[in-house]
C-alpha cells in the first residue's frame, strides 16, 4: 500500500511519519522529504499512485499583520490543496482515502461550549476561513471522484516541543516569567499529537468529519501546574484587572507578550464535543495532563 504524507516535517507530520514508519510512505514537504515541493507554488509531479493521502501541510500558528500574510493562508491551505488534488488526478489511479488535517477553529465562535460537527462554521480569521474553503473543496472533490474524504478537526495539539500558544506558554513557565491570570479556571480542548497519528494509521477506509479532543478539556490552572512540575518552577499569579491593563498596553505595543485578543482567549473556556469520533472511529485518546506527568 502506497501512502503520501504532506507536511511530513511539521509538528503533527513528524508523529504521523513515525506511525507509518513500517509502511511504504512517501513524504512531501518544503525540504528534506522524498518530494521537496511547495504546494502553494504549483502542481507537483507524482510519479506513482497512492492508496492513501494524508494532507498535513498547511499554514497555522501565525497571526497575520499584513494583507500579504493573510493571503498566504489561502495560498497554502486552499490553493496548495487544490494543486495537490490536480496532481493526484494526473496519476494512473486516484487514492481510496484522503485524510485532511483541519481545525476546530472553523467554528469561529470564541468561548465555544461543547460544539459538535453540526455546529455552523463561522470562522472568520484567515486561518479558519482558509480551512473552511479547503474542507469544501475536498468534500466536493471526494463526491465527484468517489474518494473517501476523512476530515479531522483538531483541538490544540500537545506533544514534544509544540508550536504556537502552548509552546510559548511552556517556554514562559520554564524561564519563570509566566503568570496565571485570575483563577485559571477556563478550560481548553486539547489532544495528543501521537493519538491523532495512531488514529490516522487505523482509519484507512473511513470518511466523514470529526472533532478530536482528549475528552477532559483541562483548565489552564491544571495545565500550568502540570507543566511547572517539569521545570520545578512555581506559577506566579496576577489579578485579572492588572492583566486587563497590561493587555490594553499590549494592544498599543505589539512586542509585549499579552494583548486584549490573547487575554480574551485564555480567560474563557473553549471546548468541543468528540462523541462522533468515539462512536464511529473507536476514538479513545489519552489525557493530555498525563503526558506532562509522564514526562516530568
Amino acid at each position: 500500500m502506497n501512502i503520501l504524507l504532506t507536511g511530513a516535517n511539521g509538528f503533527l507530520g513528524s508523529y504521523i511519519k513515525m506511525a507509518f514508519a513500517d509502511q511504504n510512505l512517501t513524504t512531501l514537504g518544503l525540504s528534506d522529504c522524498d518530494l521537496n515541493y511547495n504546494l502553494a507554488s504549483g502542481i507537483p509531479e507524482l510519479k506513482k499512485s497512492f492508496n492513501i493521502v494524508i494532507h498535513s501541510a498547511g499554514k497555522a500558528h501565525v497571526i497575520p499583520r499584513t494583507t500579504k500574510e493573510k493571503e498566504d493562508f489561502f495560498a497554502t491551505n486552499v490553493q496548495g490543496t487544490r494543486n495537490l488534488l490536480n496532481a493526484l488526478e494526473q496519476t494512473k489511479k486516484l487514492p481510496k482515502t484522503f485524510v485532511f488535517i483541519s481545525t476546530v477553529s472553523v467554528y469561529g465562535v470564541e468561548n465555544a461550549a461543547n460544539f459538535n460537527e453540526t455546529t455552523p462554521l463561522h470562522g472568520e480569521t484567515p486561518y479558519a476561513s482558509s480551512k473552511i474553503k479547503a474542507e469544501k473543496l475536498l468534500t466536493d472533490w471526494g463526491k465527484q471522484y468517489q474518494v473517501n474524504i476523512l476530515i479531522l478537526r483538531l483541538s490544540l495539539l500537545v506533544g514534544e516541543n509544540p508550536p504556537g500558544t502552548l509552546g510559548n506558554m511552556m517556554k514562559a513557565i520554564r524561564k519563570g516569567y509566566y503568570f496565571r491570570i485570575g483563577a485559571g479556571s477556563a478550560r481548553r480542548s486539547m489532544i495528543l499529537a501521537s493519538d491523532v497519528a495512531q488514529l490516522i494509521s487505523k482509519s484507512h477506509n473511513k470518511s466523514g468529519i470529526y472533532n478530536l479532543t482528549d475528552g477532559y478539556h483541562p483548565s489552564f490552572k491544571e495545565l500550568e501546574e502540570s507543566i511547572s512540575q517539569q521545570y520545578g518552577n512555581r506559577i506566579r499569579k496576577i489579578p485579572f484587572w492588572l492583566a486587563l491593563v497590561a493587555a490594553k498596553i499590549g494592544d498599543l505595543f505589539t512586542f509585549l507578550p499579552i494583548n486584549s485578543r490573547l487575554l480574551d482567549k485564555i480567560s474563557h473556556s473553549d471546548t468541543y464535543n468528540d462523541d462522533k469520533a468515539r462512536m464511529e472511529l473507536e476514538w479513545n485518546p489519552g489525557k493530555v495532563l498525563d503526558f506532562f506527568v509522564d514526562n516530568t
